[in-house]
């Protein structure tokens, strides 16, 4: 994962799970982590969204374009 960068902040989970979707459709190689935090019972979720996606760096600008559509409505989801 050394070559792994920071791609997108996702807003919620059901978005995360949309996303996921269509990144395992398209075979990008990615690794979601949720910002929740048992100890803090998921404050930092309310306050940096919920967590991010990562991925090697060639595919960031695929990734922000399909989450830009995702969240526009525009995507045709399977």
């Amino acid at each position: 994962m050394d070559d792994y960068v920071k791609a997108a902040v996702l807003e919620n989970g059901i978005e995360a799970q949309l996303l996921e979707s269509v990144l395992q459709e398209r075979s990008i190689p990615y690794l979601m982590k949720s910002y929740h935090d048992a100890a803090y019972d998921g404050l930092f979720q309310t306050q940096k969204g919920w967590g991010a996606v990562y991925s090697p760096a060639r595919y960031k600008e695929e990734i922000l374009a399909i989450l830009q559509d995702l969240r526009k409505g525009e995507y045709d989801l399977p």
